[in-house]
């Protein structure tokens, strides 16, 4: 029976454990944790995947963030919930998607036939954007998520570049995504050119709004070469930065810069 000696047999040699110094935490305990990156998904009505409304998010989101040692977390649209999820994130990447920000919310009355809506994904990422802010907590808007932050931060935008810029490039590139589109110049000085190093970048282009203005404290970063703006960021925060373009593909090696510095920021 368990417990009880048996005669004529040694009793089996108990270990010995060093003593654990008070507050000292098991080395599991004290290894790094990556950073939690909260990312935001896009979401559909239903069919296709499936018959009832669902969220979607491109895998090389993930991939991108956790090969700069981000530990990457999608972000449903409840914006109830969005103090909560801040209080666990340590930066937040707000995604792209085929859709716009309702021009009301930088003040403008007139809707262009192109602007296509998804208010309740655009409603949840506002609070979450805002609530970053607040927090000085690391941001990394991209494509769609740089036009949704620089209205928070108070800028505004142009409906249709086709319609805005003159002799405008094709930001909706016809070669696959994961190819670059076009160049763009980056700003001496700036938070982008101190992350790359670099002058200029080749991007990937998927977009049919852009900046019109980065607001009053945003400062531009990054221009295509028919001025359309590219970039942008806010030097009263840490971190504070929005492109474009989709630097999860990571076509140029500033993209993966972007990535490892978001995270850095963010603790990593």
């Amino acid at each position: 029976m368990l417990g009880i000696p048996t005669p004529g047999v040694p009793a089996p040699a108990i270990p010995v454990l060093a003593p654990t110094l008070p507050g000292a935490l098991p080395r599991a305990m004290t290894a790094r944790i990556p950073p939690l990156i909260g990312v935001t998904l896009d979401a559909e009505p239903p069919g296709g995947y499936s018959k009832y409304p669902w969220y979607a998010l491109r895998a090389n989101y993930a991939t991108a963030i956790a090969a700069a040692g981000g530990l990457p977390m999608a972000l449903p649209h409840d914006t109830a919930l969005a103090p909560a999820y801040l209080d666990r994130i340590d930066a937040l990447v707000v995604t792209g998607g085929a859709f716009d920000v309702d021009p009301a919310l930088y003040g403008e009355g007139d809707r262009h036939a192109t602007v296509t809506l998804k208010e309740d994904r655009t409603t949840a990422e506002l609070a979450l954007v805002r609530g970053a802010l607040a927090r000085d907590m690391p941001v990394l808007g991209i494509c769609g998520g740089e036009q949704l932050l620089v209205v928070a931060l108070g800028g505004t935008l142009l409906q249709h570049i086709p319609d805005s810029v003159p002799d405008a490039l094709e930001h909706e590139q016809a070669n696959p995504r994961d190819q670059p589109g076009h160049p763009v110049a980056i700003t001496p000085g700036s938070l982008l050119h101190r992350i790359t190093g670099q002058a200029a970048m080749q991007v990937n282009s998927a977009h049919h709004q852009a900046i019109r203005s980065p607001g009053r404290f945003a400062k531009v970063n990054a221009t295509a070469p028919d001025g359309v703006i590219e970039g942008i960021e806010d030097p009263r925060y840490d971190f504070c930065l929005g492109v474009q373009w989709h630097p999860e593909f990571l076509i140029d090696p500033g993209d993966r810069l972007i990535f490892k510095a978001l995270v850095t920021a963010a603790g990593g």
